[in-house]
């Protein structure tokens, strides 16, 4: 074929191609024989499909272990969608309102996902085989994922995070060290009978500790809150975006977990073991933690009753209703 037959587009893109390799020093001609050799991509391994489909591994004989198993793997790469978003926002420098909306309406669009998606737990599975597979798992728990807890950081100030008994004497500029060790989620984890802090806390913290405090120094001043801070003049539809995404973080998702507690391990105190040792009547429900993202973005009596309203609706309507 003649120079002059090619496609002007084809053409197009080999003077492109031919301009990015030689701005990278590279031969172009090296990277198109390797292309002549090259096969075709499949799907399957695109997304590594033999891989991801051999990452459950139950570890009783219980069918329903595998359903268990593989919500928990979908959450966590949920998880890594959400990171994904505010990574971009904390790393955007021109701040404009139009980025931060997009990548924030991603993140809603995620939650939403997950707290409708919840319903896996609480009705995929028969109560009497989670019952016995969930003791063969400890001291495992849902509470380790860290993935979680860097969402929270990236969120907000990290002393918004502090249990709300001790959240008065931090602020902006406390420690990250300090901080770390008085997180509100650390109080889901202590003993009981002891005070002191569970096996499931002890791993947690051996594997992520030094990670989660790095994060809460590294995102002190480009965490959600703080990019949204510099905006110039946010606007009132970006200000509810913000709203919902505190709401569906801190009400309704942890809300979606306490409905499957409850379902699952609500009968007598030894069931706290089924969780990995944590205390989940106190931990789990928004309206003990209080745990808001932007709290300059709610009057003093949303604040005053956050979590209430639907903690009553959500979990105990229909037995109101009966009643």
């Amino acid at each position: 074929m003649h120079y002059s037959q090619f496609d002007p587009k084809i053409l197009e893109k080999i003077e492109q191609l031919q301009e990015k390799f030689r701005a990278s020093g590279q031969d172009m001609l090296s990277y198109l024989e390797g292309l002549l050799y090259a096969d075709y991509l499949t799907y399957w391994e695109y997304i590594n499909l033999d891989v991801l489909l051999s990452l459950q591994q139950p570890k009783t004989s219980f069918k329903d272990e595998k359903i268990f198993i593989i919500y928990h793997q979908i959450t966590e790469l949920y998880f890594k969608l959400i990171i994904s978003e505010m990574e971009q926002i904390a790393e955007e420098e021109s701040d404009t309102e139009e980025f931060f909306k997009t990548r924030l309406e991603r993140i809603l669009m995620y939650f939403d996902h997950l707290i409708s998606s919840f319903a896996m737990m609480w009705k995929g599975m028969e109560k009497e085989q989670f019952l016995k597979f969930r003791m063969s798992l400890l001291p495992s728990s849902g509470f380790q994922s860290a993935q979680y807890r860097e969402i929270e950081i990236m969120a907000t100030d990290a002393f918004q995070l502090v249990t709300l008994a001790k959240r008065e004497e931090y602020d902006y500029h406390s420690p990250a060290d300090d901080l770390f060790e008085n997180l509100y989620w650390q109080q889901g984890a202590i003993e009981l009978a002891t005070g002191e802090k569970t096996l499931t806390l002890k791993n947690f913290e051996l594997k992520y500790g030094k990670i989660l405090k790095e994060l809460i120094e590294n995102y002190r001043r480009k965490n959600l809150w703080q990019k949204y801070s510099g905006l110039a003049s946010p606007s009132e539809e970006l200000k509810e975006m913000m709203r919902q995404f505190d709401l569906k973080a801190n009400v309704f998702w942890p809300l979606a977990h306490y409905k499957s507690a409850v379902r699952y391990l609500h009968r007598d105190p030894e069931d706290i073991a089924a969780t990995g040792g944590t205390n989940w009547q106190k931990y789990l429900p928004p309206r003990f933690q209080k745990v808001i993202f932007f709290p300059e973005l709610w009057t003093e009596k949303e604040r005053e009753e956050w979590g209430k309203g639907w903690v009553v609706k959500e979990v105990f309507g229909d037995e109101l209703q009966k009643g």
